[in-house]
């Protein structure tokens, strides 16, 4: 499997992902980290290992389709078969979708449909949800709502807060992507329509 990670930020899961790689849990060849911020944390994170970096900022397209057609043909200049978004902050369009069918994935910090979008885990708080947790999916046209892959709960404590339940997400984070793109490298693990076959029991 021949992988782009997209981000925007620290990278945190983006170094879980390069770990799985590097200690042969996830057999996957990590050709392409890009973000479309410049200051992003996680573009050192992929330096430290060698990977090529790309910064493709948002804010040089007209809008969304002309950034993904760029963000494409970055891709296939780099062999790019998957793509995981991992913290990745943009909507993607059809023409990104079209271009990977069924090989883009994405993790989110709560247990979809339940909260999705920014601020998952002050959702859930707001809420007064007991139990939340993290999810991986394929990525759809629709924000935080293509087909489910796998979940992992985690309760909420009455002592939380935004802070201390996103660390705790973030560990099953860490744990449940690797898993899931592994399934997906090793052929376990397909769309169909807007199912999932090989995904959770």
């Amino acid at each position: 499997m021949k992988l782009a990670i997209l981000i925007s930020g620290r990278g945190s899961n983006l170094e879980a992902i390069l770990r799985a790689i590097a200690e042969g849990r996830l057999e996957a060849s990590p050709n392409l980290v890009v973000t479309n911020r410049a200051g992003a944390g996680g573009l050192d994170h992929a330096r430290r290992h060698g990977i090529p970096t790309g910064v493709l900022s948002h804010l040089d397209f007209a809008d969304r389709n002309a950034y993904d057609t760029a963000l494409v043909q970055l891709l296939r200049e780099h062999g790019v078969d998957t793509v995981a978004l991992a913290g990745f902050d943009r909507l993607v369009t059809p023409v990104l979708l079209g271009a990977f069918p069924g090989r883009v994935l994405n993790i989110h910090p709560a247990l979809l449909p339940a909260f999705p979008g920014l601020h998952a885990q002050r959702q859930a708080l707001e809420y007064g949800a007991r139990v939340t947790g993290a999810t991986v999916h394929f990525v759809d046209e629709q924000m935080d709502h293509g087909a489910i892959i796998a979940q992992a709960a985690v309760p909420v404590l009455d002592d939380d807060s935004e802070e201390t339940l996103a660390a705790r997400i973030l560990l099953e984070e860490h744990r449940l992507y690797p898993l899931a793109l592994q399934r997906l490298a090793r052929g376990q693990l397909r769309l169909s329509g807007r199912r999932v076959i090989g995904g959770d029991p």
